[in-house]
């Protein structure tokens, strides 16, 4: 799961982006108001943590922007401004949910897993696809009742699969959501950790669902 974090404040910012990591998120950065506006441009994000007051504009102005542009990434504020007014701007542009300062880093890292739930898997805590079984929470997987083993990556590809179910998905966009900031110019490691995940499912009784669309990149179907 991939978050953006918009805070212009180092040590909160820091603070943030370890904790999470922790979590086995993937973190990116933006310090001001540009930088924000750029990225959410770009990319799409499970979660952004947005600040309302930044370096060169208004948190709520990005917010804004995400959904006149309908882009339905989950948004968490956090801010020291804790007026009501604030929070019902900020809810009524489309915010998923609101987290005064100051506060602690468990219970951002509890409204996240809260958002993304909501969000992406309809409040659910497991997400099924045949006979897999992915306990979000957990971050197990079973096939048929019995736990599958599976590195972190092969994980949230798999989750990343699972949740874009019969879409094309180009090498560019599993590198970007699954590496982020840290992704490199070879993607050719995509193909070895896909190859790995095929095998695992296969080996565990599973039909081979990930199919190469050749100049495109993968799909993930049942069919």
């Amino acid at each position: 799961m991939k978050i953006l974090i918009i805070e212009d404040e180092k040590g909160l910012r820091e603070s943030i982006e370890t904790y999470l990591k922790t979590q086995d998120y993937i973190c990116e950065i933006a310090i001001d108001f540009n930088s924000a506006v750029e990225k959410t441009e770009l990319y799409d994000y499970d979660c952004i943590l947005l600040d309302i007051t930044l370096p060169g504009g208004s948190g709520l102005a990005i917010l804004k922007e995400l959904r006149a542009n309908d882009k339905m990434d989950g948004v968490l504020i956090i801010s020291a401004k804790n007026s009501i007014d604030d929070k019902v701007d900020g809810l009524m542009l489309g915010a998923d949910d609101y987290l005064a300062k100051p506060f602690h880093l468990s219970e951002l890292s509890a409204r996240v897993a809260a958002i993304i739930r909501r969000k992406k898997f309809s409040g659910s805590s497991s997400l099924h696809f045949n006979n897999i079984t992915i306990d979000l929470q957990a971050k197990v997987v079973t096939v048929n009742k019995e736990p599958l083993d599976l590195t972190k990556k092969e994980f949230d590809l798999l989750l990343y699969f699972i949740n874009n179910k019969e879409k094309v998905i180009s090498k560019n966009a599993i590198a970007e959501h699954l590496w982020g900031d840290e992704m490199s110019g070879n993607l050719d490691f995509i193909y070895t950790h896909i190859k790995n995940l095929r095998k695992k499912l296969v080996e565990a009784g599973e039909a081979d669902y990930i199919k190469t669309v050749y100049g495109m990149g993968y799909k993930f179907t049942g069919r």
